[in-house]
């Protein structure tokens, strides 16, 4: 594993973090990227934590970053409970598999804990979350905001049973509704990339993003 400081992300960091998120995130899941401009808008939000604003420091640069925010479950029997949401995770590409985006989540999510949140809900890859304790969401009867369970959401209870009466449906955040022609604007200021497409991380996206099957509320 390599070594890493973990320590809250500063505003010198802030141009760090969104070129590192650039980087990370180019290509991966769609043609270009949106997450460094979402990185960048995110710290504005009022759904912003703060708190859980983390950087992973190696050689003494930036190597990775985790940014959290506000999010809830719409429940079926009426009301919301609130739940935090990560994301940007990012990491350098060179230092992607050697542990530092494992230890940003982790030592976030024991942070999210003794702060008093319950827990914590995240679009991503199954397989890789599953190891920090993180399950489908439909196993607690949640679905995703468009009323559909998906395998893509995935939730992990910062204390037990915290979902065990939580059926709904999972908000965003409305920060993460990303504007593409500003996203674009904002990518202007960085240097030029290609934009390929028909990548197999991208497949991977398409096909795990379109495992979801209806849910009906109130089962």
């Amino acid at each position: 594993m390599l070594t890493a400081e973990l320590r809250p992300e500063r505003s010198a960091d802030h141009r760090a973090v969104e070129e590192l998120t650039r980087d990370a995130f180019w290509n991966h899941y769609a043609p270009g990227c949106v997450e460094h401009y979402l990185a960048h808008v995110l710290r504005t939000s009022p759904d912003f934590v703060p708190e859980l604003d983390y950087v992973a420091v190696c050689g003494g640069q930036v190597a990775g970053s985790i940014m959290y925010t506000r999010a809830g479950v719409v429940l079926d029997r009426g009301g919301r409970r609130e739940v935090l949401c990560f994301g940007p995770l990012a990491v350098a590409p060179a230092l992607q598999g050697r542990g530092v985006g494992g230890r940003l989540v982790r030592h976030t999510a024991d942070l999210a804990r003794e702060l008093g949140y319950a827990a914590i809900l995240i679009f991503g890859d199954p397989d890789y979350y599953a190891r920090f304790g993180f399950r489908p969401a439909e196993m607690f009867d949640i679905g995703a905001s468009w009323g559909d369970y998906a395998a893509a959401l995935q939730a992990l209870e910062l204390r037990p049973g915290a979902l065990a009466d939580c059926a709904g449906r999972f908000v965003e955040s409305a920060a993460f509704q990303v504007d593409p022609d500003r996203a674009a604007a904002f990518d202007r200021a960085f240097r030029p990339r290609e934009r390929p497409s028909g990548l197999p991380s991208q497949q991977k996206f398409q096909e795990i993003a379109s495992r979801t099957r209806p849910r009906r509320a109130g089962r």
